[in-house]
């Protein structure tokens, strides 16, 4: 089953899906797609890694989400990946984002039994960016989380920390 968690920064959609992998059978997954490029960010990473607890492995990728979930699903019963946003984000910065993108939809496709909970921003609910840069992420990182939500049997938006069901199958 692939669950797709959506929220704003700080919504707590990372929260909820940490509570939605626990719920799962086996050992899980947490496939971390965020690089520190900051001190606050270091922090933000520091801290997300303190409230996962010491049990559940980690998986640190950039780009290479897509082969990452194909060895993670022979191995893991359950995998979470936090967040596609920032991995969006490398992918551009490396020039490849629309074959990786087109990949990641061919896995998600041909995903099977192995439970998979992907976390993503839904930046589009704020006003218009004004730079053309950010407005042109926006409308991949909408069209990237349209596409997983296609690809969803759930779906769910975080906002103050509680769960609204989008999609439910």
């Amino acid at each position: 089953m692939i669950t797709l968690v959506l929220g704003g920064n700080k919504s707590g959609k990372s929260d909820f899906a940490l509570q939605l992998l626990a719920q799962c059978d086996g050992p899980g997954l947490f496939i971390a797609t965020g690089k520190a490029r900051d001190m606050e960010f270091r922090e933000q990473i520091r801290l997300h890694r303190q409230s996962r607890g010491p049990g559940l492995e980690v998986m640190e990728v950039g780009g290479g989400l897509p082969q990452a979930l194909k060895q993670a699903k022979l191995s893991f019963p359950s995998v979470l990946v936090d967040s596609l946003d920032y991995w969006l984000f490398a992918c551009r910065e490396a020039g490849d984002e629309e074959d990786k993108v087109r990949e990641l939809l061919e896995v998600l496709g041909d995903w099977g039994n192995t439970d998979l909970i992907l976390v993503s921003c839904e930046a589009g609910l704020g006003p218009l960016p004004g730079g053309s840069g950010v407005r042109a992420f926006i409308r991949s990182l909408g069209a990237l989380n349209q596409g997983v939500a296609k690809a969803a049997n759930q779906a769910f938006l975080v906002a103050a920390g509680l769960p609204l069901i989008l999609k439910q199958g």
